[in-house]
């Protein structure tokens, strides 16, 4: 039975140059683990690793096959970040990328194609109302359970299989352990201040940049907090 460590850094064994999420066989086992569990409706949910560096599930609630995703970034290569970046300690900027490559900082979505388009990992990855912020994911998500419109709600409506595994947002993030990203009103608690999806995702200047990278490691280690509760 694989054992979750949380401090774990998954890059550690991914080959040199390579995206852990397709790499690394620890993070692939800890993702299989951790979410092989019973869904809110009741019916069980058990990950399998035949399809070579995915997840797969089939049962008669449908067939997945579902990839890692990194969901905090430092933006340290980032070139329009650079000049911000720039002004951080490379001893913090490395300690934010070490805590952000362990497994509270990863979670899965659908990985196969739907009509040749792109996936959930891509479009949020390339949307430039988005920029990998997964709290604006996560808004992009509560949005899509309640009918609103959002920058990704073409993407999801491709993948509402997957999302309507889990019923409605609260059982997706609690399913996932996002808790610490939704407020007591259901709202989204975001890394740095939203000012709707018009304007720039990313830090504009130091001090929000700070700000980000606080929220974010705090995130992550509060994710990993669950994660042990859950799984010790």
């Amino acid at each position: 039975m694989t054992e979750i460590d949380i401090h774990f850094d998954v890059y550690s064994d991914t080959p040199k140059g390579k995206d852990p999420d397709a790499n690394s066989p620890t993070l692939r086992k800890f993702h299989r683990k951790l979410w092989s569990k019973d869904l809110p409706s009741g019916k069980s949910f058990d990950l399998d690793l035949t399809v070579p560096k995915l997840l797969h599930h089939k049962s008669e609630l449908g067939e997945f096959t579902l990839s890692s995703d990194s969901i905090c970034h430092t933006y340290s290569t980032t070139k329009k970040m650079k000049e911000i970046v720039d002004q951080v300690a490379t001893t913090e900027i490395n300690h934010f990328f070490k805590t952000a490559s362990t497994i509270g900082g990863y979670i899965i979505f659908p990985a196969n194609r739907v009509d040749n388009k792109m996936t959930i990992n891509g479009a949020r990855g390339l949307n430039r109302n988005i920029k990998d912020r997964f709290d604006l994911t996560l808004l992009c998500i509560k949005n899509f359970y309640e009918g609103k419109d959002s920058p990704l709600n073409n993407v999801f409506e491709r993948y509402k299989d997957f999302f309507s595994l889990f019923g409605h947002f609260e059982g997706y993030t609690n399913f996932f352990l996002l808790n610490d990203l939704v407020k007591d009103d259901s709202s989204i608690n975001f890394f740095i201040p939203f000012n709707g999806f018009e304007n720039s995702p990313l830090p504009s200047n130091i001090e929000e940049y700070l700000i980000y990278k606080e929220n974010v490691e705090d995130f992550i280690k509060k994710r990993n907090d669950k994660i042990t509760n859950e799984y010790k």
